[in-house]
């Protein structure tokens, strides 16, 4: 069983900055591939940004230029750093990992074996 546990919501002006950071446990992590995704009121829940264990990237189209995934296997961490934010990011953000290699970067939710409790994130226009 791994562990999630996401940290660093919060409140933020439009075109401010908030970094998220999520904890995964497991001997293994370096193996795993990391997810963020965002569920706002009323909306389903969508993919934000990934990495795989080799590092491989990908992000959603909306936040593509702003958003960097990033993970410090040291640390069991995988990061989340949001520039340039918008009223429109204004969601929950789940962390959510998964303990099979995968060469490229899963984008569904089905593809994620564990998940954090979330961490909400406001942007206040």
């Amino acid at each position: 069983q791994v562990q999630v546990e996401e940290s660093g919501g919060g409140l933020v002006q439009t075109g401010g900055s908030l970094r998220l950071s999520c904890a995964a446990s497991g001997r293994t992590f370096s193996n795993y591939a990391m997810g963020w995704f965002r569920q706002a009121p009323g909306k389903e829940r969508e993919f934000v940004a990934g990495i795989t264990w080799s590092g491989s990237t990908a992000y959603g189209d909306s936040v593509k230029g702003r958003f960097t995934i990033s993970r410090n296997n040291a640390k069991n961490t995988v990061y989340l750093q949001m520039n340039s934010l918008k009223p429109e990011d204004t969601a929950d953000y789940y962390c959510a990992a998964d303990n099979r290699l995968h060469h490229i970067v899963p984008i569904t939710t089905w593809e994620y074996t564990y998940w954090g409790q979330g961490t909400q994130v406001t942007v206040s226009s």
